[in-house]
């Protein structure tokens, strides 16, 4: 498997500004006869208390000044995995769209940039329903944004948005994610496949159950090239506090101790196994490894 960064289409980019400032990138890896994308959707802007609020303050400290982070407002990356293996043409996520934050929301310029049309994604996998992951679904008209693809999203994640106690329950400050997953999730509702843990999504992709984040979170692993790769989604949702205090609850995270569980679990695995991992939140494209590093882990990203 060979790893490599690219720039793409820097010339364009620079006519793209964001904050006064855009330059496209993709990590990409080849696996086998398959090419693995990851596609920048632009990022988020979180208050630093939406991930931070509630961990140790002291220990905390020192894990923003390694890692350069503000503790007032936190800016993750946003990386949408395009995969392609000649017959398949395959999103995992459709990133936020035009409705959730201008930050984000860039997948379709991403997309150009690589020459890849709305029209050849063939199917989409998705993580889960939160906003930055499943508002980029639909056009302006409300229909599907891909309209030969065929959807698959997790079981329990699907009756969890459906439900309609969900928007009540969620709390306040998520009430809108409820309500916008229903709505996007109504329209492909026909068209969409459920997948329980252990599932072929496709030839060569397993779907895992990762919850917490969300309640039928669902990461995906590839076995392309003979060298998996787990499409991880938020189950890791950072390459800071989830790798360096794994086990910390995160205000991201809907079920807090489930989450952290999880992630436990996870990056243990992905470290033994030494297997390649994409974080839909994680820096320089999101692809890496995970590492031991004393009673904890850290993010070795592929550049």
């Amino acid at each position: 498997m060979l790893s490599r960064r690219q720039f793409l289409a820097a010339s364009a980019a620079a006519a793209l500004p964001l904050s006064g400032h855009r330059v496209w990138s993709a990590a990409s890896l080849e696996l086998g006869a398959a090419r693995l994308d990851t596609l920048s959707d632009g990022m988020l802007m979180l208050p630093g208390d939406f991930i931070l609020g509630g961990m140790p303050e002291d220990e905390l400290a020192g894990i923003i000044a390694r890692h350069g982070l503000s503790r007032d407002q936190l800016t993750p990356p946003c990386n949408v995995t395009l995969l392609r293996d000649g017959t398949n043409t395959i999103l995992f996520d459709v990133g936020a769209g035009p409705d959730f934050q201008p930050s984000a929301g860039k997948l379709g310029e991403a997309l150009d940039a690589l020459g890849v049309t709305i029209e050849d994604i063939t199917h989409v996998l998705f993580t889960h329903a939160h906003p930055d992951h499943l508002w980029g679904l639909l056009d302006e008209f409300d229909e599907p944004l891909f309209p030969n693809a065929e959807f698959m999203i997790g079981a329990a994640e699907m009756d969890y948005w459906m439900d309609p106690d969900t928007v009540a329950s969620i709390g306040e400050a998520r009430a809108t994610f409820a309500i916008g997953a229903q709505r996007r999730l109504e329209v492909i509702a026909d068209q969409l496949r459920r997948l329980e843990e252990g599932d072929e999504a496709l030839p060569g992709i397993v779907a895992r159950l990762t919850p917490g984040h969300t309640p039928g979170h669902m990461g995906f692993e590839i076995a392309a090239g003979g060298d998996p790769v787990m499409v991880v989604g938020d189950a890791i949702g950072n390459h800071h506090i989830a790798f360096e205090q794994p086990g910390w609850a995160s205000g991201s995270d809907q079920d807090q101790d489930l989450a952290a569980a999880t992630r436990l679990a996870l990056l243990d695995r992905l470290a033994g196994e030494r297997m390649r991992l994409v974080g839909f939140h994680l820096p320089d494209g999101g692809i890496g490894r995970a590492e031991r590093a004393g009673g904890a882990y850290r993010f070795i990203a592929d550049i």
